[in-house]
């Protein structure tokens, strides 16, 4: 008799659940739940105000996730909740709460309801970038050997400049809370009620090591004496590592999601890295990039090399023996539905409703139109910051070549080649330092919808493009770690390397480079670079002088309301 396992992949605004068939990988249902308060970025349920790059969500949306889309892929498959033996999740990350012993959210609590650092910090919370920035300096001051595994830069995005903030701006959140825990590990406590931390986000976001664990008391003590134990204080559970079971699908969640109590679940883990084996991918020099709102790129390598920018490099970080190396790029889906929020002419809007397409469709079967260089138009992808290799989120957006003939279809595209330039930048990069780079592989919704992107990566990069075969490569990921965790003798598996083998997935179209186009990206990509280099190397600081203006004339605003 068949058995199953579910993937639960948490995004930025939905949550979705897959059902998969174990040794095959065939996925019978899938479900998706839209998070009731999306992302909180201007202001809290109760109208309490939020500052400049803020990102909140509420954790109640998660556990609404479970009760929604679990019953919902047992239902649609008529699969029995007795042959379901694990249970995977993946989150985004660094995404972030502060909880009580128990793992109750402050925000639950009525004292802290209407306090913004009582909620979720999402990855995209860039509103900590000055404690990231002292932070950096502080490390590189101290001379700290772990900064090197981070490209010499710890993001805003990440678990510390988090934590930091609350503590400097709401020391009575950061009092009254027992941890300050990753959604990732927090949605996996829920399930089994068993707290766990999990060696990727550990690794990539919290400044943690397998080697050598997490930085010095000293160095906390030199970003506030507050935090001298704050590992102790605020961290304290014990790190386990990818593919092990956390713990078993609790009496309260059974009746909650419709599982059977004791179906194993798998230690937490992240959307981007757990789609690895989701695409087979088991050896070096094979980039996987994520393709969402925001892109991650992640790969094996066999040794650990320093690569400026990268996010960080954690061995055992993504699958056993590979040190795992990350990347990526703060705005691309994102970006494109700035622009056709905001850009966009209604004579647009209306020919598309009368060709029966969204507007997203039909500015693609405008652009596809254009030869590459037709538009005379170079961007910098940079709408929401700049995650590698610059690591800075003051940065901002830039298109130049704009005249009173361009026209929307020309922009868009022009958006689309800029993120395919910055992902060559991370390519580079990444190559010009040691790490080997022959192959790229696409999952996530661009890379299955829009053809016209995946071959301007093509040719931007220069190396063929391989697409994930599931539309939901993250939630099939998080089902074969969910095989894993319940082991062979429950009709799972003890190894994730033959259950990516089994239950991984590939397209069958690989998307090649044109030369003929490939030459022209090759120009166009030097005029980005050196736009790159202009403004995100500290030649012209125009962008943070006019963001640091934006800030302060709000912030008055805001004083005299």
């Amino acid at each position: 008799m068949s058995k199953y396992s579910i993937g639960i992949d948490y995004g930025s605004l939905s949550g979705r659940a897959v059902l998969v068939e174990i040794g095959t990988g065939k996925e019978l249902a899938s479900s998706v739940y839209d998070y009731p308060h999306a992302v909180m970025d201007t202001e809290l349920p109760d109208g309490t105000r939020l500052g400049v790059d803020w990102a909140l969500q509420d954790p109640q949306d998660y556990i609404d996730v479970l009760e929604h889309t679990i019953p919902d892929v047992l239902k649609q498959a008529g699969v029995d909740a007795a042959d379901v033996v694990g249970v995977g999740t993946d989150f985004t990350a660094c995404t972030v709460l502060p909880v009580k012993k128990d793992g109750t959210p402050m925000c639950f609590l009525p004292e802290f309801r209407h306090n913004p650092h009582a909620y979720v910090k999402l990855w995209k919370h860039h509103a900590a970038q000055d404690k990231a920035n002292a932070l950096n300096e502080i490390a590189e001051k101290m001379g700290e050997s772990w900064l090197a595994r981070y490209g010499g830069k710890i993001s805003s995005e990440w678990e510390f400049p988090k934590l930091w903030q609350v503590l400097s701006e709401a020391p009575e959140v950061y009092e009254a809370m027992d941890y300050f825990v990753e959604a990732a590990d927090w949605i996996i406590w829920q399930l089994t009620g068993v707290q766990t931390r999990n060696s990727c986000t550990a690794g990539y976001k919290g400044i943690w090591s397998k080697r050598e664990g997490y930085p010095s008391k000293e160095f906390f003590k030199a970003l506030d004496p507050r935090m001298e134990n704050v590992i102790e204080e605020k961290m304290g559970c014990p790190v386990t590592p990818l593919g092990r079971k956390a713990g078993e699908v609790t009496e309260a969640m059974a009746r909650l999601t419709g599982l059977r109590a004791g179906t194993a679940v798998a230690i937490g883990n992240v959307d981007a890295h757990v789609t690895i084996p989701a695409v087979k991918i088991d050896a070096e020099g094979k980039m996987l990039g994520i393709m969402g709102t925001s892109t991650c790129h992640v790969l094996l390598g066999k040794k650990e090399k320093n690569v400026p920018g990268m996010c960080g490099v954690v061995e055992d970080g993504i699958m056993p023996g590979f040190f795992g190396y990350e990347a990526g790029q703060s705005c691309v889906g994102d970006h494109f539905a700035w622009f056709v929020k905001n850009c966009v002419p209604a004579s647009y809007e209306e020919a598309a409703a009368k060709a029966g397409k969204n507007i997203h469709a039909y500015l693609t079967e405008l652009a596809e139109k254009l030869q590459p260089g037709e538009s005379g138009l170079v961007a910098l992808d940079w709408w929401n910051g700049n995650r590698s290799v610059l690591v800075d989120v003051d940065l901002t957006g830039l298109m130049i070549g704009l005249t009173l003939q361009t026209k929307p279809e020309e922009m868009y595209r022009a958006l689309i080649e800029a993120t395919a330039y910055g992902t060559r930048k991370i390519i580079e990069t990444f190559k010009q330092n040691g790490v080997p780079i022959h192959e790229f592989y696409a999952s996530g919704g661009i890379s299955q919808k829009n053809p016209m992107a995946m071959q301007i990566y093509a040719d931007v990069i220069n190396l063929p493009v391989r697409i994930a075969g599931s539309s939901q490569g993250p939630a099939l990921g998080s089902a074969i770690f969910g095989a894993v965790a319940a082991g062979r003798k429950n009709g799972g598996y003890d190894d994730v390397f033959q259950a990516a083998r089994e239950m991984g997935n590939l397209r069958d179209v690989v998307y090649a480079p044109e030369p003929g186009a490939a030459a022209v990206y090759d120009r166009l990509y030097a005029e980005y670079d050196l736009l790159h280099d202009y403004f995100g190397r500290g030649a012209n600081d125009a962008m943070k002088r006019l963001k640091a203006l934006k800030i302060a004339v709000k912030s008055k605003g805001m004083l005299s309301k």
